[in-house]
């Protein structure tokens, strides 16, 4: 039975990410949510300088991952202009008409191969996170999204801030350890989930509370002992990808428009 994709269902508490066994279903079901992520970006004002990219592993091809057709805007995204690219940097499938994003292949490709327990990583450049990835300092809990990621945080304090192999991207991964938010040094935030939906709810929250930082340098962050029970509220049910669904909903209310 296939997904429905040209609608949402309805929010509830007790939602869970959908579990589907069939690997074509599966791959439709992540590139959906990587499209839908390149929209929500798009609708925040983010990737307009053609930064910033969001992988989906292939489930088949596991050593494969999903990324934007090159040279296409982020408010035009689709399950249908999506590249399939190769751990070589090649694209085997979809649009390669311009190439393939070489930037995402050397960051996105070493990460997913390090980390078999991911699906996705996100990156793009942003107010917020740039200028706080620039403190080379890692998030305080000073906001209740910021106990969601304080305990799940890396640093990435490498100054080659355009990578341009693979090299780079290993350095990454190994700096990001087991975390799903890493704060590459003077260069931005890079998130990694379960699902593309998961890596770009995480995402966006991870922005929100580097705006925190940036705008109360001075702020009083609370004992690690309330930020663990926050931390545990937070994270009780998914938060990535429960954050994801809402701002599906209010920044691309008609999700038909990624189905080609």
């Amino acid at each position: 039975m296939e997904l429905p994709l040209d609608r949402y269902p309805g929010i509830t508490y007790d939602a869970e990410r959908p579990v589907v066994s069939d690997l074509e279903e599966l791959r439709r079901l992540r590139k959906w949510e990587a499209a839908i992520g390149y929209r929500i970006f798009a609708a925040m004002r983010w990737g307009q300088l053609g930064d910033g990219h969001i992988s989906a592993r292939d489930p088949e091809l596991t050593d494969h991952f999903w990324v934007l057709g090159y040279g296409i805007r982020f408010a035009d995204a689709t399950m249908d202009n999506l590249t399939l690219v190769g751990p070589d940097g090649q694209g085997v499938a979809g649009p390669t008409e311009n190439g393939v994003n070489f930037a995402a292949h050397h960051i996105h490709w070493p990460i997913l191969d390090a980390r078999r327990d991911l699906v996705s990583a996100a990156h793009v450049h942003t107010p917020f996170g740039t200028p706080w990835a620039a403190n080379v300092e890692p998030f305080r809990p000073i906001s209740q999204e910021s106990c969601a990621v304080v305990f799940d945080q890396s640093i990435y304090r490498g100054d080659d801030l355009e990578v341009i192999s693979t090299d780079g991207g290993e350095a990454i991964a190994a700096a990001m350890c087991d975390t799903s938010v890493c704060i590459l040094a003077n260069h931005g935030l890079l998130t990694a989930g379960r699902s593309p939906g998961d890596a770009v709810g995480m995402f966006v929250m991870a922005e929100r509370v580097a705006e925190v930082h940036v705008k109360a340098p001075q702020a009083r962050p609370i004992s690690e002992e309330a930020a663990k029970r926050v931390d545990v509220s937070l994270n009780s049910g998914d938060v990535g990808w429960r954050v994801f669904q809402w701002l599906a909903r209010d920044l691309v209310p008609n999700p038909s428009v990624v189905l080609g």
